[in-house]
């Protein structure tokens, strides 16, 4: 990681920030382009700082996550993994058709349990029907098992790294702080932005807005509402021009009388 540290005070490296966004940019790039194509990415990140982040960005664009506890075996024995979600899917019918309830405590209680540990470690992957096409990792140090199986199964990996990580054989480096929440935060809501993008458009969503085209109205096309109006407004006018007409009339009356009456 020294190619990304910009200083070390203190015994504290300092990681260029410039370099943090070019990589992060690339990084959004290569999301677009995977989702584009309609495939998936898988979003891990278990520790504390990381879990609820991951859970809320991936559920709200439909992609699947892991936010508690890495299974092993997730990638590399998937067949294993899929028999847990197909449990998973079986309790969750079970509780929404009322069948649960017919049982005795003991046993409703045991599956309660159950379907509370299969939703910690499979609840996030219920959907994905198969192997995703890329992984997206908070921390490759603390989600080592996940880095491993990702490799063996040639599964490109992008992942968050910070200074105290190793990023070889990471193929989508993004240098930054992984256990502060702010940063963890900022560079998920990048990666899953690119991902919604890379998602609509696959769908033939444009993600550009169009330009609204002003079109002037043509005379033909006035309302029948306007066209009362103005014919009212003329009306108006016409007899505000006889009145002050009839006016001067009646002035020009008095004058001429007043003459008659002097010459008298």
């Amino acid at each position: 990681m020294e190619h990304f540290i910009y200083d070390t005070r203190k015994q504290i490296s300092i990681i260029n920030l410039d370099l943090t966004q070019e990589y992060l940019n690339a990084a959004a790039s290569k999301v677009e382009d995977i989702c584009s194509k309609g495939n998936k990415i898988l979003f891990v990140g278990t520790k504390r700082s990381a879990s609820k982040t991951i859970r809320e960005e991936a559920s709200q664009i439909g992609l699947p996550y892991i936010d508690k506890r890495w299974l092993g075996g997730t990638l590399t024995n998937w067949k294993t993994i899929r028999g847990s979600v197909r449990r998973l899917l079986d309790i969750e019918e079970m509780i929404s058709s009322g069948r649960i309830e017919k049982l005795i405590k003991k046993e409703a209680v045991e599956i309660q349990k159950e379907y509370a540990k299969l939703q910690d470690s499979v609840g996030g992957i219920k959907d994905m029907k198969g192997l995703p096409d890329a992984i997206f990792v908070i921390d490759v140090k603390y989600e080592k098992i996940a880095v491993l199986e990702a490799k063996k199964m040639g599964i490109p990996i992008i992942a968050l790294v910070d200074t105290n990580s190793n990023p070889d054989g990471i193929d989508v480096v993004i240098p930054g702080n992984d256990d502060a929440i702010r940063s963890i935060r900022l560079i998920t809501k990048v990666i899953a932005d690119a991902a919604a993008r890379g998602m609509d458009s696959s769908k033939g969503f444009s993600s550009k807005t169009d330009i609204p085209v002003i079109q002037k109205a043509k005379k033909e096309d006035e309302p029948a509402e306007s066209k009362d109006a103005k014919n009212v407004e003329k009306e108006i006018s016409l007899e505000e021009v006889k009145i002050e007409t009839n006016v001067s009339e009646d002035n020009s009356e008095e004058s001429n009388n007043k003459q008659e009456q002097s010459e008298e």
